[in-house]
């Protein structure tokens, strides 16, 4: 590229970060909200919620990127022309393929970027993430009890505490166990802690009666204790068996063909994954020349290119739905795969064809100026 293509190249690559900054900011708020309520609610540590707030972003930057590629390409080549830099280029010789060379080369590493994530990167995140979310979910929430009210820790399960003091003694504990309903139990002490081991958490309790009564025959046993232990792993509701998501799955596995599944809609579910991950790149290219055309096409306005800017958003967010809405339809029909490949293929050429158009254009205009010129200097002689 010459010194004007790297000046485009370098106002775009930082107009593309600011976008990708923002749009980020934006969704991990949206995201945050979510994550900080399983957080609180189940007492886990501030680190775990940064780190499941880090696991999110690979999960929507390969749709943030392409997104922020076209809100750079908008914002950079609208504001140079108001400046009327691009008039000066223009008036340099500076064609519109020319222009368009630094935001198609960005483009170009846009979709690279976007490809890596969703081969590699998207779907160890997401597995991640949904690994973390559920041990937060099934872990950590054993471990919050709150003062002066009955949890909840499994079903028909409950723990009473009255207060604790700053080395993590429980004080004035009561323990209800109603997963027998013929022979309910409830034990009572003055002190109890909370144990983690290898082999999960457990109550201790000091100093308390346990009591047990059946229901058939209206007798209360009681046991008097100086320590009892209660294993929470035991009673606490146990992982029920999960068929990973299609996006929880690594490329080798979906390309392999031979990933179980529950029934038929999985199966389809796993190929439009599949076919997601290899065709959402391609959109980044066709969002660029969308914008291109847009802006390089026709003639420059220095007072602004409003009405260009907006077609070119409705045509990105109409291009965007439909990818969205091919994806899922792939999901209920493999007959719309290839659709995911032919839509943003099939929108390059009229992408092109309106910027070849348009520097066609301005090449006659110049061409019939000059014949203008030259007629009118050889009536003047």
């Amino acid at each position: 590229m010459n010194r004007l293509q790297r000046y485009l190249f370098r106002n775009l690559l930082i107009a593309t970060l600011y976008s990708t900054a923002g749009l980020t900011l934006t969704i991990w708020l949206s995201q945050s909200l979510r994550l900080i309520e399983i957080v609180v609610s189940a007492g886990a540590p501030m680190g775990m919620f940064l780190w499941l707030l880090l696991l999110t972003v690979p999960t929507f930057l390969g749709i943030v990127l392409p997104l922020a590629l076209v809100g750079a390409i908008l914002f950079t080549y609208n504001k140079m022309a108001t400046d009327s830099e691009l008039v000066v280029m223009r008036a340099a010789g500076v064609g519109p393929l020319s222009l368009s060379q630094p935001a198609l080369v960005l483009a170009v590493g846009v979709m690279a970027v976007v490809f890596t994530l969703n081969v590699w990167i998207t779907p160890a995140a997401h597995r991640e993430l949904v690994r973390m979310e559920y041990t937060v979910r099934s872990d950590y929430s054993q471990l919050f009890l709150r003062e002066g009210v009955f949890n909840e820790v499994g079903d028909h399960f409950s723990v009473f505490l009255r207060d604790r003091d700053a080395d993590g003694n429980l004080h004035k504990v009561l323990i209800h166990d109603g997963r027998q309903p013929d022979k309910p139990v409830t034990i009572m002490g003055d002190r109890a802690v909370m144990q983690t081991g290898p082999e999960g958490t457990r109550f201790v309790v000091y100093d308390g009666n346990r009591q047990e009564l059946d229901r058939k025959t209206n007798r209360l046993s009681q046991l008097f204790f100086d320590r009892y232990a209660v294993d929470l792993k035991a009673v606490a509701p146990q992982a029920a068996e999960r068929w990973p998501d299609a996006r929880e799955r690594s490329t080798a596995e979906l390309m392999s063909g031979d990933v179980p599944a529950q029934d038929d809609r999985m199966r389809r579910g796993l190929i439009a994954e599949l076919h997601h991950r290899f065709s959402s790149p391609l959109l980044a290219l066709t969002y660029a020349l969308v914008a291109l055309s847009a802006l390089l096409s026709g003639e420059f306005n220095r007072r602004g290119q409003s009405s260009r800017v907006t077609i070119a958003v409705l045509l990105v967010m109409g291009l965007q739905a439909g990818a969205l809405g091919l994806t899922s339809l792939a999901g209920k029909a493999t007959v719309f795969v290839p659709l995911m490949y032919v839509m943003p293929l099939v929108m390059l050429l009229p992408a092109l064809w309106v910027m070849s158009r348009g520097l066609t254009l301005r090449s006659g205009r110049r061409h019939s100026a000059g014949e203008a010129s030259a007629d009118a200097a050889g009536r003047a002689s």
